[in-house]
């Protein structure tokens, strides 16, 4: 009986330094249930059913798919977000460094600058009619559009 107690005694240390040390050296990926030092205490301080749960349950099979990082949706991804802001200042930077430099070359002319009316400019349509709209008509006239 005693030789039974010592076998049963040295097989439950051998399987207990065996789990514990392929619990600690398992690759990462591949542990279910619960997370590596987690498993190591089960292992430690529940004997014999932790070395057997972390042989039967914590350890991956080797052609289990690895996890899958789990995607997110745009608005919930803080380096997308942060993304967008930089692009943000960056856009109105550059707007900023091309009005400096506008203003540095002579710029685009001012509004005293421009033309006060249409017909001054070089590609303005000649209008025959003297009127204002060119379509021969004086308003309040009898047959014209407006009377």
């Amino acid at each position: 009986m005693t030789r039974l107690l010592v076998g049963l005694a040295v097989a439950t240390v051998v399987l207990t330094v065996y789990a514990l040390v392929d619990a600690a050296l398992f690759d990462r990926n591949r542990i279910r249930g619960l997370p590596r030092f987690a498993w190591i205490l089960v292992v430690l301080f529940v004997p014999i059913i932790g070395p057997l749960l972390w042989i039967v349950v914590g350890r991956g099979r080797r052609g289990s798919v690895a996890r899958q990082p789990r995607t997110m949706a745009p608005d919930d991804d803080l380096e997308f977000l942060g993304q967008l802001g930089r692009d943000a200042e960056q856009e109105l930077r550059i707007r900023k460094l091309e009005e400096e430099l506008a203003d540095l070359d002579g710029g685009p002319a001012s509004a005293s600058e421009k033309p006060a009316d249409d017909r001054a400019t070089p590609d303005a349509k000649p209008n025959p009619t003297g009127d204002a709209d060119g379509t021969g008509d004086t308003p309040g006239a009898p047959g014209s559009r407006d009377a």
